[in-house]
C-alpha cells in the first residue's frame, strides 16, 4: 500500500495549486490524471476557445475595416488549419509547463491513470493501491449528450472534438442557446460558417434577465446568425450532407446543415470513480454533494471545481482550491457561500455578470433602484466603433448595497470587477458613484449609472 497524506484525483484548475501548497507544509501527496494535464480549462475550455474567438475578433475587424478608414482591397481568407495550430501551440504549452511544473514539486508523486475508489480513504490507479488521510477529487465535468430521437445516426461534434477541427464547416447547426452554443456560433460565423443556433426554450441564455436574452439575439442576429427558439422536440436525421434537424413535434419545422454541435450543458466526470463504495453521496446529475467547506459525506474526502456542482468555472474552482487549503493549512473558516456570483460571456462584446439578476433579486424580496446605460451613449464605445449592449446596476433602495450589475459591451469581462471590492466590501453604492475614474474609459460611466438610479417596480 502506497501511503501519502493527501492524494488529489484530476488536475484541472484546483487540484495542482492545492498540490503545491500540502507538498510546501512538507505533506507527501499524490495526484492522479488519467488524460491531458491541466483539465477542462486548458485543454478544451477557457485557453483554446478563447484563443479561437481572439482570431474571429480580428476576422471581424478586418472585415469592417472600411468604417474605420482602411481599404483591404481583397476579400479576408481565414486558413483554418493555422487558426488551430495556433490554438494547439498554446494549449501543448500549457499542459506541458503543468505536467513539468507537478513533477517538479518536493513530496509529490504523480501517477497516470484512472482513479477509482475502494473504500473512503482508499483508491487504485491501475493495478496501485493508494491511501491518505485526506482525498481530495478534482475531476471536472465534460459536454452532455442529451438523448434526443436520430441523435445516434448523426455525426455530431461537442465542445470537446471542436477542438479537432481544421476546416471550416459550410453550415454549423448548433443545438443550445447557452454560453458555449453562443461563443462558437458568433466565432464560426466570423471564420465564415452559416450558422444557425437552436433553442428549445423561448430565450437565449436563459439564467439571465429578458433584456439581456434580448440583446444578445440582436448582436447575433445582426451578424446573419440565424435563431431558432422554442424548438420543442428536436430530432435529427442523417442526410447525404450532414443532418437535417426537425424542430416541433410534428416535424414540419426542419432545418439542415453540413455539421452539428450539440451544446446543451455538461455533466460532471464522477461515473466511474467508485464514489458508492466510498459512500461519497452524489445528487440526482451526479455532482457531489459538499458542506460550506467542500467536505463531501465521507470525513476528509472534499470535492472541488465542476465536479461540486458549487460552480462551473475556472476562477469558482481555483476559488475552491484557496478555500479549502486556507481552511487546512491556516486554521481559518472560509465558506463558498461567501463568494459572490461572477461570470463573462466571451461574446462581442462580451457579458460580465456579478451579483443578482433582476429576476433574482425580485424573488428575494430587494426593493431595487436601478440604473441603465446604453454602451451608444459611452464615449470610449463610440469611440472604437463598438456600441452594442448596455450596462445595468441593481442597488437595494434600503441598505443601499448593490446587488448586482451586468455590463453587456465593449470591455464589459473587465468593467464588472470594478464593482466587485465594492461589494465583497458592503460598501454602500454611494462610495462607488463619488469615486473618480479615468477619461475615456468604459468604467468612468459606472458612477454616472448610479448617479441615475431609479425605483423599478
Amino acid at each position: 500500500m502506497n501511503r501519502y497524506d493527501a492524494i488529489i484525483i484530476g488536475t484541472g484548475q484546483a487540484g495542482p495549486s492545492l498540490a503545491e501548497q500540502l507538498a510546501k507544509a512538507n505533506q507527501r501527496v499524490a495526484i492522479i490524471e488519467r488524460g491531458a494535464f491541466g483539465g477542462n480549462c486548458v485543454n478544451s475550455g477557457c485557453t483554446p476557445t478563447k484563443t479561437l474567438i481572439a482570431t474571429a475578433y480580428v476576422a471581424r475587424l478586418a472585415q469592417r475595416a472600411a468604417e474605420y478608414g482602411l481599404m483591404i482591397d481583397r476579400p479576408i481568407r481565414v486558413d483554418m488549419a493555422r487558426v488551430k495550430a495556433r490554438k494547439d501551440e498554446l494549449v501543448n504549452r500549457s499542459t506541458k509547463s503543468i505536467e513539468k511544473w507537478l513533477r517538479s514539486l518536493p513530496n509529490t508523486t504523480v501517477y497516470s491513470g484512472h482513479a477509482r475508489f475502494v473504500d473512503g480513504h482508499t483508491i487504485t490507479v491501475g493495478l496501485d493501491p493508494l491511501t491518505a488521510d485526506r482525498i481530495f477529487i478534482d475531476v471536472g465535468a465534460r459536454p452532455y449528450i442529451p438523448n434526443l430521437p436520430g441523435l445516434a445516426q448523426v455525426s455530431y461534434l461537442t465542445s470537446d472534438s471542436m477542438m479537432d477541427i481544421d476546416a471550416l464547416p459550410e453550415d454549423l447547426l448548433i443545438v443550445g442557446g447557452g454560453s458555449v452554443g453562443l461563443e462558437f456560433g458568433q466565432m464560426y460565423r466570423r471564420f465564415g460558417s452559416k450558422v444557425t443556433i437552436i433553442e428549445m426554450t423561448s430565450r437565449l441564455i436563459g439564467n439571465e434577465d429578458p433584456d439581456v436574452s434580448d440583446a444578445l439575439r440582436d448582436i447575433l442576429a445582426s451578424e446573419d446568425i440565424e435563431i431558432r427558439l422554442n424548438a420543442k422536440c428536436v430530432a435529427l436525421e442523417a442526410t447525404r450532407s450532414g443532418a437535417r434537424l426537425s424542430l416541433d413535434c410534428a416535424g414540419a419545422t426542419t432545418v439542415e446543415g453540413t455539421h452539428v454541435l450539440i451544446a446543451v450543458g455538461r455533466v460532471p466526470n464522477t461515473d466511474e470513480l467508485g464514489l458508492r463504495e466510498a459512500g461519497i453521496e452524489t445528487d440526482s446529475r451526479g455532482y457531489i454533494k459538499v458542506d460550506e467547506a467542500l467536505m463531501t459525506s465521507v470525513e476528509n474526502v472534499y470535492a472541488l471545481g465542476d465536479c461540486n456542482g458549487r460552480g462551473t468555472f475556472t476562477h469558482t474552482a481555483y476559488n475552491d482550491y484557496e478555500i479549502v487549503a486556507d481552511n487546512l493549512l491556516n486554521g481559518t473558516n472560509r465558506k463558498v457561500s461567501d463568494r459572490i456570483p461572477i461570470y463573462a460571456l466571451f461574446t462581442d462584446p462580451p457579458l460580465g455578470r456579478v451579483g443578482m439578476t433582476e429576476a433574482v433579486a425580485r424573488a428575494a424580496g430587494h426593493e431595487l433602484l436601478i440604473g441603465q446605460m446604453p454602451m451608444a451613449q459611452v464615449a470610449r464605445a463610440r469611440e472604437r466603433g463598438e456600441t452594442q449592449g448596455f450596462m445595468k446596476v441593481l442597488v437595494d433602495a434600503k441598505s443601499k448595497q448593490i446587488l448586482g450589475a451586468v455590463i453587456l459591451g465593449v470591455g464589459g469581462d473587465e468593467v464588472v470587477h470594478s464593482l466587485v471590492d465594492a461589494m465583497y466590501g458592503h460598501l454602500p453604492y454611494t462610495v462607488v458613484q463619488h469615486g473618480v475614474r479615468i477619461h475615456p474609459t468604459v468604467s468612468e460611466l459606472i458612477p454616472t449609472v448610479l448617479s441615475e438610479l431609479t425605483p423599478r417596480v
